[in-house]
């Protein structure tokens, strides 16, 4: 989502009295900033120590030194446009919103770590049920994988059991049987899959490495 979106979609107000204090925006400055916004939205394209004078307790004289700090700071500006001279409260306009879009998708992405590792921990305890052994880190790992390739958990539980019916309480079984039928479930509906129905070569030799630890439970 870029600024333009977000200015759209939150309100700028809102956002600026949430985050005034990391931005170093003293109180005297957060009202000239909210009274030069207000003042801009009404149409006025120059906001001056002198207009903003009228709307505040100060002289103009003061407020122009708050102008100066807040020009120095890059959050207001007067910009040249069509040989007119205008206020501008873009730069720190652009600064909130990128902050607030930041802030957001850390968010986002914390609940989506929170997501994943709480969905991880469930299918560990099914598979550890199912199959009725610790499971080693490796298979852990290839839980997460499985995961982060967009199957589903009922697929995944699904693979399981279907491996446990066939006596084959291994991984790799477990892994062939879950991307088959995402091949046939894609094949039934689209025509086509991009799922592979062979296991990575690399896990492949890393289970070789450590095959007593997944050999079938008899």
């Amino acid at each position: 989502m870029n600024n333009k979106t977000l200015l759209e979609a939150v309100d700028f107000v809102t956002v600026l009295l949430d985050t005034y204090k990391k931005f170093q925006i003293t109180e005297m400055e957060l009202v000239v900033i909210l009274e030069t916004n207000h003042l801009i939205q009404q149409g006025n394209t120059l906001v001056t120590g002198d207009l903003l004078s009228m709307k505040m307790n100060l002289a103009p004289k003061e407020i122009e030194k708050i102008i100066v700090s807040l020009c120095n700071k890059s959050y207001l500006s007067y910009e040249i446009e069509d040989g007119k001279t205008i206020t501008s409260i873009d730069g720190l306009k652009n600064k909130i919103y990128a902050s607030f879009r930041k802030s957001i998708q850390a968010e986002q992405s914390n609940l989506m770590n929170e997501e994943r590792n709480n969905r991880l921990s469930s299918l560990i305890v099914f598979a550890q049920d199912k199959l009725g052994r610790t499971l080693t880190p490796l298979e852990m790992e290839t839980l997460g994988e499985w995961i982060d390739a967009l199957f589903k958990d009922e697929e995944i539980r699904t693979a399981i059991l279907e491996a446990v019916a066939s006596n084959k309480k291994n991984f790799r079984a477990i892994d062939k049987i879950l991307r088959t039928n995402r091949k046939d479930k894609d094949f039934a509906k689209e025509g086509n899959s991009a799922v592979s129905s062979s296991w990575n070569l690399p896990v492949e030799e890393t289970l070789e490495i450590a095959k007593k630890m997944w050999e079938d439970d008899d």
